[in-house]
């Protein structure tokens, strides 16, 4: 497990990247392709900065990307990249969405490798985690272009299945993936979700509404 740990690291270091979760991510876009070129991508709590770093390079100059966290990143945009903006911000507060959509009004991808600090605690630590992706699946509902792409990091716990049924609802095709860079003794897993299905709206009820004005006396 040192090896595997101390490879990654190094590699990340090497590869200038600020932490070795890159390669979590490189390894999902290899297999599923879920960025391309000139996407709009949200990345939720993003700090140090390596998540945001690698879409930026996979989205080109034609892309953004925007990364929010409670802890400030300040990486500067890699060669050929899109543009980055850091948001220091908590994804739990209202005021995220107007803020965001001065940037941008909807985004093509949302990743997120958000994880609880952890105490010790696995029931509590699982416990947090799904509240945490809970939110970042409400925030893809709203803020996702029709067809777009979802990514987190998720610890599994009693509430993991009901939490990836949702997913499962949203989504076109839904996975669970632990990436060879993952640790094996981590109960961390990543959902992937491509396809966004928004959904329809009903439709007015137009013979109600005539009902209603009747009734009131509202058809002048």
């Amino acid at each position: 497990m040192r090896k595997v740990r101390d490879y990654y690291f190094n590699k990340a270091k090497k590869d200038k990247y600020p932490a070795r979760s890159v390669y979590k991510l490189e390894e999902v876009q290899q297999k599923y392709k879920f960025l391309h070129r000139g996407d709009s991508v949200l990345d939720l709590g993003c700090y140090p900065g390596s998540w945001s770093l690698f879409a930026g390079e996979v989205v080109g100059p034609k892309g953004i990307v925007v990364g929010v966290d409670l802890q400030q990143a300040e990486e500067a945009p890699r060669a050929e990249s899109a543009p980055i903006h850091w948001l220091c911000q908590d994804i739990m507060e209202p005021e995220l969405i107007p803020l965001l959509r001065r940037i941008r009004p909807a985004f093509k991808v949302l990743i997120s490798d958000l994880a609880p600090k952890t105490t010790g605690n696995r029931w509590a630590d699982s416990q947090h985690s799904i509240s945490l992706v809970r939110k970042t699946l409400a925030l893809a509902e709203i803020l996702l272009f029709e067809k777009g792409h979802y990514i987190c990091k998720v610890f599994q716990g009693e509430d993991f299945p009901a939490f990836f049924e949702d997913v499962k609802e949203r989504f076109e095709m839904a996975k669970v993936l632990k990436p060879k860079s993952s640790r094996t003794e981590s109960r961390e897993v990543f959902v992937l979700g491509m396809g966004y299905r928004k959904p329809v709206l009903p439709a007015p009820d137009t013979a109600t509404g005539l009902e209603l004005a009747r009734e009131t006396g509202d058809n002048d």
